[in-house]
């Protein structure tokens, strides 16, 4: 995932004709045109699944990427496309992009991303209050789970391959982890 070193900070608008799929955090762009893994997408399907199942009904509804994700319709430099999203407010979804935090977001780590994912995403999600953020190693085939508290990141429990998580935000929410990290 290359980033570009821009000598200003960049506006959604400015990037929204560039070929590829791109991320901008805090005017900053990120290319994620690059293919993911089969694993990665594996790891995004079975989540995406079980997510899907569980809020089928509920009046949530579960995006998966690429799909924009403009966290803060003040923000004009921010612009995201996690793994996984869930929206529990339809009023956020836009005809090109969702506008608000969602309740809960999911990323699923690579070598090229991890960095982004556990420091500036994290910094990001916690900022503008998602409710939950789900960081999953495919390497270590474990989901530490953030939930906030005061609006900061301060509950946190990692969940492995033989568990199931359990999530802070929704608690009938449950992930059985060998379906997710089969093979």
């Amino acid at each position: 995932m290359a980033q570009s070193k821009p000598n200003r900070r960049l506006t959604i608008k400015e990037i929204s004709d560039w070929e590829g799929n791109w991320e901008l955090i805090d005017g900053a762009p990120y290319n994620m045109t690059p293919a993911p893994t089969p694993i990665h997408q594996r790891i995004v399907g079975e989540l995406f699944y079980a997510l899907r199942t569980h809020f089928g009904k509920s009046g949530c509804s579960v995006y998966v990427a690429p799909f924009d994700v403009q966290l803060d319709d003040t923000d004009d430099y921010t612009i995201v496309q996690p793994d996984i999203s869930v929206f529990c407010n339809d009023d956020m979804i836009g005809d090109k992009r969702a506008i608000g935090a969602p309740e809960l977001i999911v990323e699923v780590l690579s070598p090229s991303t991890a960095l982004k994912d556990r420091n500036n995403k994290f910094t990001l999600y916690e900022r503008v209050n998602v409710g939950e953020y789900w960081l999953v190693d495919p390497h270590n085939e474990t989901i530490e789970v953030y939930a906030l508290s005061e609006n900061r990141y301060r509950k946190r429990k990692v969940f492995g391959r033989d568990g199931s998580l359990v999530s802070f935000v929704f608690p009938e929410l449950t992930v059985g982890l060998d379906e997710v990290f089969v093979g």
